[in-house]
């Protein structure tokens, strides 16, 4: 399997922000070092804090995917070509290093910037050490050589520079004592870095406060311009009078793009989170002990105003023989428990919940969650027999390592506890499947198998662990496992390996070594056998397991598509995780909502979203709509009781029904994250009377379709193929550039002069067996064809084969792949099969509607609406995706002509696509007139549509108008009154296109 990075839009907005707070390049400067060729360009308002760019990005919305690709935009658009990227640790360098060497990445990026790389060059903390050293001179590491030392003669290469802030502020690399010079004369790595007037990219910008010594490090080097992204950002506290205010410390006083937490869960960019935690006896929850004080040497337990004292090296259990597990003091300067916890004044423990079997049990509930993502994630609902399969895997957080595996390399407790475990749920599922017949669970039957057969083998490949003592392990199957963990990401998303043999391995163990900067997008299992010990951010916790994931062929799926949770395990002292996390995604909102009062800030975010569809509406006509209604007073202050529809309600409640966005866009989405232990997953009841309605309808609906393609694609593609190679500017010679530089002297200073040209004597080609095998493999066209075609072309163009490179390469699956998809488009057609299928509104085997679906099948937003008879489901309060059309559409009144009418929940026809996937409407009308019963089927959609939307458009087209005869009308739709429109002509008996 190979990952296939796409293009999302937040991301594209993210770029676009980046380019318009770009201050662009000084191109009137008289500095006589602006031509330098070892350097960036000089830049406008450079080494200045109004130049400098802040990109606040939520966990898991590809931060790394948009700074890796504003490299290339700069490259590209101004010719910056010295980037440094700061990273706070080395695990998140070690992440950024393998996103940007990966395969997946260099192929998506060479789609837009052709011929064009980056050298990534890594500084690690051995590139100093005096093996780096000859014949006793003090030299370089290659990798800052490489960076430094690179000019602007290789006009299609970018030279970015890597390091962590321990390793930038090391001795190391302020030494000036180097034997080696670089650039000429520098002797030292900072000043020779500072020589390239780089561009700086720091990551977790609040681990580099502007008032700490990382951030002089960075400093020192001379950045002209600095970009940081984060999710976070350092506070700073400032003086107002004799008061001090806390503030986030934004460059610009805002970050120039902003994706909030709020706007992530609630656009469904990252996973819903599910929270689990094993319930405890009243009794053993009231056993409770608390620190009192906590000192290298001693640890002062109290339990109701009785003190318990514990030294160095004693156990616990002498103080109560719940704390199980031989668990000691070790003291020291971090003042930790032998089970790695960190102890801290006022922290509360409960004995019950330090026992194996307490353990056990996050085990157990652990694997029983993962074992309901994977069975849903292998058979993906059995709605689509080709429908790609998504591997799931779960990530463990342990106390310590011996409790895994021993110093001799022998299993600890947890993994044998883990195996027995393991190997009993493994067993009901095999007796399970092993009585089904479907192909897809006799694969995953297989799957389960092979998983038995490989943990009873010599050395299992099911689970493995990754800990910082692992690096340089001389054991080859610890580095084995590491080796999957940290960088063989596609071979853990893929089901089979070259071979064809099972890749079973699923389960991985750390000690918080895989959080920031470890990434697979398929985790979704987080199971903490360990408390966090310190009140640390919420969201970084879950972080691991919020990306969406990724399917076999390496496609990443959105919500929509199919809507992936996180289930994340904690243990019973962390029972109020759920509240902390979705307080601090409300307290990410840059919009802090206030009961009492209609504030500034509120105003601006509804008129913003109001001029999205009426460019006229003012601050001035809010404040007086809601005072003519007796929401607000003169002073903007909410009143008590204010009449909406027959009800009482206080003023803020009543803002919100008017103007749902005042709460879509500050606070997150009910269901968005759950307390599976303190409340039941919301439902929204069927009005099963209304739905019978619509019965003889769905019984076409129910069948499955096939899509068949034209018998005639081939010839089309092969013709397609043809016309392309005949055109012009496909084939194109690619040249090396020269870069001259003439030394002039004007005003008593000497400087360089560069100009670039075309090296007619040097050109890049390719050859022709891999040119041909990637056309083949990037069009899908056969070899054949390709050879004969490609063989006729070069003869046409004199035998030279200097055309066989990459940019014609690029051009010919460009352009087919464009010609192709808008040939395809409408070269198929839905054929009826012999069965029908359940989906998630109706159950094919009993041919009825289902009595509940979950809310959030409906939508991620609510709102309150009076009682409708003629609605599909019980209400309020309403679920919706978007307030226009959406909500609009919901809120209306509708005459009697409409029988029943509601929202379509995600998946309930399940239309299949031509490129691949499935899709569903948004609502459906049954309407009577004169001729009876017809039915309005509506696709809704904003004003600009995007390329996705006009596919989606053409599939249902096609689907329904074959039901025309059965009364079925679709019509996109990007208005209510649209809607309605269309309502009145079938009322009146008018047809419709």
């Amino acid at each position: 399997m190979k990952i296939k990075l796409e293009t999302l839009q937040h991301q594209l907005d993210a770029l676009s922000a980046i380019d318009k707070a770009f201050p662009g390049i000084d191109n009137t400067s008289n500095d006589p070092d602006a031509d330098y060729i070892y350097a960036n360009s000089l830049i406008k308002d450079r080494y200045n804090d109004k130049a400098n760019i802040d990109i606040k990005m939520e966990t898991g919305t590809g931060k790394t995917y948009v700074y890796t690709r504003m490299m290339y935009e700069l490259h590209q658009k101004y010719g910056l070509f010295k980037f440094v990227i700061v990273v706070p640790s080395p695990s998140i360098k070690e992440g950024t290093r393998s996103f940007i060497t990966s395969d997946y990445a260099k192929q998506h990026f060479s789609e837009f910037y052709e011929n064009t790389r980056v050298q990534l060059n890594v500084i690690n903390a051995g590139d100093f050490s005096s093996r780096s050293r000859r014949k006793g001179r003090k030299n370089f590491p290659a990798q800052l050589t490489e960076f430094v030392e690179s000019t602007r003669q290789n006009t299609n290469q970018i030279e970015v520079l890597l390091t962590n802030q321990s390793m930038l502020n090391s001795t190391s690399m302020k030494s000036d004592d180097y034997d080696q010079t670089l650039l000429g004369g520098e002797t030292s790595p900072i000043k020779s870095i500072a020589a390239t007037r780089p561009i700086v990219i720091i990551d977790e910008p609040q681990k580099f406060p502007r008032n700490k010594k990382f951030y002089r490090d960075i400093e020192a080097i001379k950045p002209q311009l600095i970009v940081r992204f984060g999710a976070t950002f350092p506070e700073i506290t400032i003086c107002k009078g004799k008061n001090k205010v806390t503030k986030i410390d934004y460059y610009r006083g805002e970050p120039q793009f902003n994706l909030d937490a709020v706007d992530s869960f609630n656009q469904g960019l990252v996973k819903g989170v599910d929270i689990d935690y094993p319930d405890i006896s009243e009794e053993q929850a009231s056993n409770l002990y608390k620190v009192k004080q906590v000192k290298p040497k001693e640890l002062i337990l109290t339990k109701n105003g009785k003190d318990y004292q514990i030294n160095v090296g004693e156990n616990l259990a002498d103080v109560d023989s719940n704390f199980e597990g031989n668990i000691t003091y070790d003291g020291g300067t971090e003042r930790k428990l032998s089970n790695e916890l960190l102890l801290a004044k006022d922290m509360k423990l409960i004995p019950g919940t330090f026992s194996v079997n307490y353990q056990d049990e996050i085990i157990s509930q652990a694997l029983d969650r993962h074992f309901e993502a994977e069975q849903e994630n292998f058979l993906r609902s059995n709605s689509n027999k080709n429908v790609p399969k998504i591997k799931t895997l779960s990530l463990f957080f342990i106390d310590s390592i011996s409790s895994f595996r021993s110093d001799n390399g022998k299993k600890g407790w947890l993994a044998d506890h883990f195996e027995s475990l393991l190997l009993e749920k493994l067993n009901k599922l095999i007796n399970k499947y092993s009585k089904l017949n479907g192909k897809r669970e006799k694969e995953y039957y297989d799957f389960l198998q092979a998983t038995i057969h490989s943990l009873k083998s010599e050395h299992q490949k099911v689970y493995a662990g990754y800990f910082s003592k692992d690096r340089g392990s001389s054991d080859k199957y610890i580095q084995a496992e590491v080796e999957d963990i940290l960088n063989n990401k596609e071979k853990l998303l893929s089901f089979k390996d070259k071979n064809g043999n099972w890749i079973t391995r699923r389960f991985l163990f750390s000690m918080w070594t895989l959080r920031e900067g470890w990434d697979n997008p398929n985790v979704f299992v987080i199971a903490k056998l360990r408390t966090s010990g310190s009140d640390i951010n919420k969201i970084q916790e879950v972080g691991r397991g919020l990306r969406l994931p990724v399917d076999e062929n390496g496609h990443r799926l959105k919500q929509d598509e199919w809507p992936s949770r996180l289930s994340f395990l904690i243990g019973y002292d962390e029972r109020d995780f759920a509240q902390k996390l979705v307080g601090e995604i409300n307290e990410d909102s840059p919009i802090k909502l206030n009961h009492d009062k209609l504030t500034e800030e509120m105003i601006n975010l509804i008129v913003k979203n109001q001029q999205k569809t009426n460019p006229e509406f003012t601050s001035d006509q809010l404040v007086n709509n809601l005072g003519e209604l007796k929401i607000i007073d003169f002073s903007h202050n909410f009143k008590n009781d204010v009449q909406i529809d027959d009800k009482t309600i206080s003023g803020f409640d009543a803002l919100c029904q008017l103007y749902p966005e005042i709460k879509n866009q500050t606070t997150v989405a009910n269901d968005r994250v759950r307390d599976k232990n303190s409340t039941s997953l919301t439902k929204v009841k069927l009005r099963k009377d209304n739905w019978k309605q619509l019965q003889e309808l769905w019984g076409q609906l129910s069948k499955r379709q096939m899509i068949k393609f034209n018998s005639d694609v081939n010839q089309k593609a092969e013709i397609i193929a043809q016309k392309i190679f005949d055109q012009q500017n496909i084939f194109v010679l690619q040249q090396h550039q020269i870069i001259h530089n003439e030394l002039k002297v004007s005003d008593g200073q000497a400087f360089t002069n560069e100009t670039q040209s075309d090296d007619n004597n040097n050109y890049l080609t390719m050859k022709y067996g891999k040119f041909l095998k990637s056309l083949t493999k990037q069009t899908g066209l056969s070899v054949n064809l390709l050879n004969n075609l490609m063989i006729e072309k070069i003869k046409s163009l004199s035998n030279d084969d200097r055309y066989i490179n990459e940019k014609t390469l690029a051009n010919l699956v460009r352009t087919f792949n464009r010609q192709f998809n808008q040939e395809i488009i409408n070269s198929y057609k839905y054929e009826e099969l012999n069965f029908t299928a359940s989906t998630s509104i109706y159950n094919a085997k009993k041919q009825q509607f289902i009595d509940s679906i979950s809310a959030n099948d409906l939508g991620v937003y609510q709102s309150d609406s009076n009682s409708d008879e003629t609605y599909l489901y019980e209400r309020p309060p309403l679920r919706y995706d978007s307030a226009e059309p959406e909500l609009e559409i919901l809120k209306r009144s509708y005459d009697d002509k409409v029988k029943v009418f509601g929202k379509l929940p995600k998946r309930s026809i399940k239309i299949p696509r031509f490129d691949n996937g499935t899709t569903s409407p948004d609502f459906i009308f049954k309407i009577e007139n004169e001729d009876g019963p017809v039915y309005l089927i509506i696709e809704t959609k904003a004003e600009n549509m995007r390329v996705g939307d006009e596919v989606i458009k053409t599939v249902q087209e096609k689907y329904f108008n074959r039901l025309k005869e059965s009364g079925v009308y679709y019509q996109m739709a990007t208005s209510e009154q649209q809607v309605h429109d269309l309502i009145k002509k079938l009322e009146d008996n008018d047809k419709i296109n």
